[in-house]
């Protein structure tokens, strides 16, 4: 198939190759356009009518009305405005960027209902912040540029009692710039990203890593090693993924706000879609339908198969992603998958390599609502106009955090399959560039939005939106990654939480973990909290043949060790749970529950968590 790029752009058009986008020239944009010109021709080869997704443009102030719902903060405006006392709980917990963007968002609120003459309590967000400052003795009022005062006594919590130590993601432990990672690529995850981007703002160290081209340019980036642990998503309670959400839509926008970048939510209107079958029908509606057949499963089952059928010949063959299967051919096996798949009669030896992988890119981009979705799929385009690769690193990282947990997982399932592709790339010729290019127009030409953007534009989009998809292949280990900061923040906001009021349904986790403790620990007498000495934890593993164990805290104890002399321990009981499936988990104190990497360093994690309990069990995802 000849394809002729030059179509796509305007005489004279000049493209900026010189910015954060990696000098992507035209010849190597060609991948790109001939995947967006055959997915022109399979959609004029389908008759069927679409329809279209219609995003609505946001009101004068609705869309900062829905921001402040979608981050929990809708205590602080409307007819609830006078019971916010978790807002304010919540706000205590906020760095200085962040409460930047919650009371600009407020303010916009505030005069758009004046205007309509709503006739609501409408707090100043500037009393809000000044009364719970106040309460704490400690004001973050944001008027300096780089700068957050904190208290004199960082181990006091704000009722004056001695407390864990951790860091809100402020300058309160580092001063930045001057205290900055040892190495440029290392992503530091304990101070908030806008708080960096506003220590760096106009400074040469921020200007970094901006040119270049080609995947051995990407930077080298890695996570320094935390003691406490690293928190992958999937990692944290739900409860706690909860205020994750919120913190991240709060920190995202924060760092959109410092860098003078626009952030938008889109909002999709409801129109009628498929309520069965495989292609077009909503991810959420689909995985329902699969949970029937494969309970547990958080992976659409034809997502999966189609994976696996295109792994079964062989990842080496080239142009593999690229080389488009036969339009016709393909669509009759659209065809007789919604027909057959599910009653397990389709006939998966019919499908040829370059049709499964063409299915691939059809399911994605048939989903009623992108991928990425409607809320955030501007976003992901915006990221490649952040200034520098870092930060574009940390909003990919933000924007992965706020996704539903279909779309996340589905999404995490498919970058690792490219990239296992691209590990064969000396075989089958597909590179880390060339990959993104085949992919990003299934991810981020959502047939939904139609296309209204000039030529020139568009190249420019392009262009963008495969670098970002080279992002998030490239660097999906660390994408998974819960900031520190973050997890910090909701620890802040359990502790104070509970000072504020009984967590009820914490007591009554903890009440049923007793009642288990005591079925599965038969005999065996269990000392009282006050029997342990100083220094020494508890550990209980009901599932395990030793369901509990005193364990004497050392500088080099980690959570690996633990779990290891438990297997070591063992009795009668056969052990049915492979070393792989089973971790030790935080739980209780200023986390909801928490599962720790092996490499967590205990003595670490208990001086920050003291009130902690400590169980061994399996990961349930």
């Amino acid at each position: 198939m000849n394809h002729d790029h030059s179509k796509k752009i305007p005489d004279g058009a000049s493209f900026d190759r010189s910015g954060s986008q990696d000098s992507l020239d035209e010849l190597s944009m060609d991948d790109y356009w001939k995947e967006l010109e055959n997915i022109h021709e399979t959609r004029g080869n389908n008759h069927e009518e679409r329809v279209a997704l219609v995003v609505k443009e946001p009101d004068e102030g609705e869309l900062e009305e829905e921001w402040l719902k979608e981050a929990g903060l809708s205590n602080l405006f409307g007819e609830s405005s006078g019971d916010s006392l978790e807002s304010m709980v919540f706000l205590s917990t906020l760095t200085r960027t962040q409460k930047a963007a919650v009371e600009k968002r407020v303010e916009t609120v505030t005069q758009t209902m004046r205007k309509k003459n709503k006739q609501h309590q409408i707090p100043d967000v500037r009393d809000i912040f000044r009364l719970q400052n106040d309460s704490k003795g400690n004001v973050c009022d944001g008027s300096e540029p780089s700068t957050v005062r904190t208290s004199e006594n960082k181990n006091e919590t704000h009722d004056g009692t001695k407390g864990p130590k951790f860091s809100l993601g402020t300058d309160e432990q580092k001063n930045l710039p001057e205290d900055m990672p040892s190495s440029d690529t290392d992503i530091n995850l304990e101070i908030s990203f806008a708080e960096q981007a506003a220590n760096l703002k106009d400074s040469s160290v921020g200007k970094m890593y901006k040119g270049g081209g080609g995947d051995t340019l990407l930077p080298n980036f890695r996570l320094p090693k935390d003691k406490t642990g690293t928190t992958k998503i999937g990692d944290l309670a739900p409860q706690d993924m909860k205020k994750v959400y919120s913190l991240a839509l709060i920190e995202l926008t924060a760092l959109y706000d410092i860098l003078g970048t626009e952030f938008k939510q889109q909002k999709a209107v409801k129109i009628k879609t498929k309520d069965s079958g495989l292609f077009g029908v909503p991810l959420s509606l689909l995985l329902e339908q699969d949970q029937k057949r494969v309970p547990g499963t958080k992976i659409p089952l034809i997502f999966q198969k189609l994976i696996a059928q295109i792994e079964e010949t062989t990842l080496e063959t080239e142009g593999l992603l690229r080389i488009p299967g036969v339009a016709t051919r393909v669509k009759g096996l659209c065809q007789e998958l919604e027909a057959k798949f599910y009653e397990g009669t389709f006939n998966w030896e019919n499908v040829k390599q370059h049709d499964a992988a063409s299915l691939l890119k059809l399911f994605i981009r048939e989903l009623p609502q992108p991928l990425l979705t409607v809320e955030y799929l501007k976003a992901f385009q915006d990221v490649q106009n952040l200034p520098t690769k870092k930060q574009q690193l940390q909003a990919l990282n933000l924007l992965v955090l706020l996704l539903p947990e279909a779309n996340r997982d589905t999404l995490k399932v498919l970058l690792e399959f490219l990239q296992r592709v691209i590990d064969h790339r000396d075989k089958n010729k597909m590179t880390l560039k060339n990959v993104a290019m085949v992919m990003a127009p299934n991810l981020f030409t959502f047939h939904g939005f139609g296309s209204k953007t000039i030529e020139q534009s568009e190249f420019v989009m392009a262009a963008g939106t495969a670098n970002v998809m080279r992002f998030m292949i490239q660097y999906q280990k660390l994408l998974w990654t819960i900031p520190k900061f973050i997890v910090n923040q909701v620890r802040k906001q359990t502790e104070s939480q509970k000072k504020e009021k009984k967590d009820k349904a914490m007591k009554k986790f903890l009440k049923k973990m007793a009642h288990d403790r005591e079925k599965h620990e038969k005999q065996e007498k269990i000392p009282n909290d006050t029997d342990v000495p100083q220094g020494v934890i508890r550990v209980q593993a009901p599932h395990l043949s030793k369901v509990s164990m005193a364990i004497q805290l050392t500088e080099e104890l980690k959570a690996g060790d633990i779990v290891a002399r438990f297997l070591s321990q063992k009795s009668g009981n056969v052990q049915t749970l492979k070393r792989e499936e089973i971790f030790l988990y935080e739980i209780g104190g200023n986390i909801g529950e928490r599962c720790l990497d092996d490499d967590t360093y205990m003595k670490d994690l208990y001086q920050l968590n003291p009130n902690a309990e400590w169980v061994i069990k399996p990961r349930l995802s």
